[in-house]
């Protein structure tokens, strides 16, 4: 059996660099990391984990692998890993599969290169993993104690799987922490999207109509900075409630027909399919540039892009030039990938030292409670108050407790007007 497979091992030198610069970014994780290696609650799990192959992703399989667990990883995206990370991996021998430019086969197989490995405890983003074993894998679950998903699309998959009553192990959606979403979601993905942006195309986003394909944490990060350098943002949104919101933190709400001949760069993260397609791109002005934060490639309908084109090529590294029919010129940014990960870094490791904290700390409660239902899970809230006292604790902040009589008033009723 395969024990790794890369683009290239000589990479790990830069590699173990750019890991040891996450590192020092991501202090939860080294206090949690310290505990696990003193108390190995991972000893005797397998833990199989498909996320995106970066240096913070490296620092989470580190102390998984001082929690005394053998891990085996793979890549949830076919251009967000970082190949000298993975070279780094390799080097420190992690059973790592995963290079940058996959195709689909290759990113299948590598899922089941990490499958053979039998897990008893499965991490996902985007959850491919869990798919896999529920539909070529059955036998394996057996053996398999609990997961974790890391982002909203795969939530949202798991749900759908739980309320059909196909879900057949309990998962912990970590997605779903305060200490995950309301942070990693909108502040990580806000600044690594501009990031994606501005490397895939250098443009100037000040005075630009910037759009915004929906509302959620994700998508109110991106708005957020785009707002913050000076770009006129449009949001569109088909939840009423959202809508709303958005027209309360004073951005243009509107259908995406009404903003494709206006918008100068559209930017989904919807976590649904065909938020952008043919009606809309014809409508849209020559120029216009398109990418997507959404977890799969499916929110741009980059076939009817194809069917709309006479010509592409590659402007820059990340950045296709369709000419359409009418002559006008379209741009699509990272194949209609993850934006922030396929042509930036992803998420900056200070906001991934949450994530990463509720990884470990769920796959450590998985590990010790044998008895979960078979449901999609919402992290403990000891857990998740825990990861957010330790950052508060690392950044110097500190905060009021309550005091006992206060504790008595929040419990009881009696007290009312006085």
């Amino acid at each position: 059996m395969e024990t790794f497979q890369v683009k290239d091992k000589n990479l790990a030198a830069q590699g173990h660099l750019q890991i040891e610069w996450a590192s020092k970014h991501m202090p939860v994780l080294n206090i949690i990391k310290e505990r696990f290696e003193k108390e190995k609650p991972l000893q005797g799990q397998t833990i199989v984990a498909c996320l995106h192959v970066t240096k913070e992703t490296a620092v989470l399989i580190k102390t998984l692998i001082a929690g005394g667990a053998k891990v085996a990883l793979c890549g949830s995206n076919p251009l967000s890993t970082q190949d000298d990370v993975a070279a780094a991996l390799a080097d420190s021998n992690v059973h790592v599969f995963a290079w940058r430019g996959q195709n689909t086969e290759d990113y299948y197989n590598c899922i089941e290169k990490v499958l053979d490995f039998k897990p008893t405890i499965t991490m996902d983003d985007g959850a491919d993993v869990v798919g896999m074993l529920h539909s070529k894998r059955q036998n394996q679950i057996i053996d398999i104690k609990g997961g974790t998903e890391e982002t909203s699309t795969g939530v949202v998959r798991l749900k759908a799987m739980e309320q059909d009553g196909n879900l057949k192990y309990p998962i912990i959606a970590v997605n779903d922490a305060y200490t995950k979403y309301l942070f990693d979601n909108r502040y990580g993905t806000g600044q690594s999207t501009i990031d994606g942006i501005l490397r895939a195309t250098a443009v100037l986003l000040a005075g630009k109509n910037f759009v915004v394909g929906g509302y959620g944490w994700c998508s109110r990060g991106i708005a957020m900075r785009a707002k913050g350098l000076g770009a006129n943002v449009i949001v569109t949104e088909v939840q009423p409630t959202r809508a709303l919101e958005a027209v309360m933190d004073g951005y243009r709400v509107m259908p995406m027909l009404e903003a494709a001949p206006i918008g100068d760069i559209f930017a989904t993260a919807t976590g649904d399919i065909n938020v952008i397609r043919k009606e809309h791109m014809q409508k849209m002005k020559d120029g216009a540039i398109m990418c997507n934060s959404g977890h799969f490639n499916v929110e741009i309908n980059t076939s009817e892009l194809d069917a709309l084109a006479t010509a592409k090529r590659v402007i820059r590294p990340n950045m296709e030039e369709y000419t359409l029919k009418d002559g006008k010129h379209l741009y699509l940014l990272a194949e209609g990938r993850l934006v922030n990960l396929a042509a930036a870094e992803g998420h900056p490791s200070e906001v991934m030292d949450m994530s990463f904290a509720n990884q470990a700390l769920c796959a450590e409660y998985i590990a010790k409670n044998t008895k979960l239902k078979t449901k999609v899970y919402i992290v403990p809230k000891e857990l998740d108050e825990k990861v957010a006292e330790l950052k508060l604790k690392n950044m110097g902040v500190t905060i009021d407790e309550l005091t006992e009589e206060q504790k008595k008033y929040l419990s009881t009723w009696e007290m009312g007007t006085t």
